[in-house]
């Protein structure tokens, strides 16, 4: 805008150069989330409430199950959680598994199971470790592993124990 001081209108420079310091050193910058810590902290890939994906996923991300996902899921070294949305009808390989939705499909994790009070599993877990809250709903056998992936001693020596689960919360208002 041009003020009456000046002499000439000042006009906008409509495709500025970038102007480069005389002097500069080169930066990487490092992102948290590929950095090589714990896997919360490593990214996560979002299947969202709206999307249907029908067939294989595998990756080297975490994953979010909030959409509908049928085939299998194979996500090693990673944590796959589906979502109160989440409805997946696959089978599931991870280093860990959280359940706040429903999955029919067999569940094979090589550190832990988490089913919360709103999930729902049908279908087989082998596991380092199982946690099902109170109200969750649970039906299939339960296989416990070594950390390692190899059967743990008791349950070598038996068969997996077939179970059929529906706790229910006790809720008091």
């Amino acid at each position: 805008m041009w003020k009456p001081s000046q002499t000439e209108p000042v006009r906008p420079n409509i495709n500025p150069e970038p102007q480069a310091p005389a002097h500069t050193t080169p930066s990487i910058v490092e992102s948290p989330n590929r950095s090589g810590s714990p896997a919360s902290d490593q990214a996560q890939s979002v299947i969202s409430k709206g999307l249907f994906v029908k067939g294989e996923i595998s990756g080297t991300e975490s994953l979010f199950i909030d959409g509908k996902v049928e085939g299998s899921i194979n996500l090693p070294g990673n944590r796959v959680t589906i979502g109160r949305n989440g409805q997946v009808g696959a089978n599931v390989t991870a280093r860990e598994v959280v359940v706040m939705g429903k999955v029919r499909g067999n569940v094979s994790a090589s550190d832990r199971v988490d089913i919360r009070a709103e999930g729902a599993l049908s279908g087989d877990v082998a596991a380092a470790r199982i946690s099902i809250e109170d109200g969750a709903f649970f039906k299939g056998g339960i296989d416990i592993r070594k950390a390692d992936g190899k059967p743990a001693q008791a349950a070598a020596s038996q068969p997996a124990a077939q179970l059929s689960m529906a706790a229910e919360s006790s809720k008091t208002s």
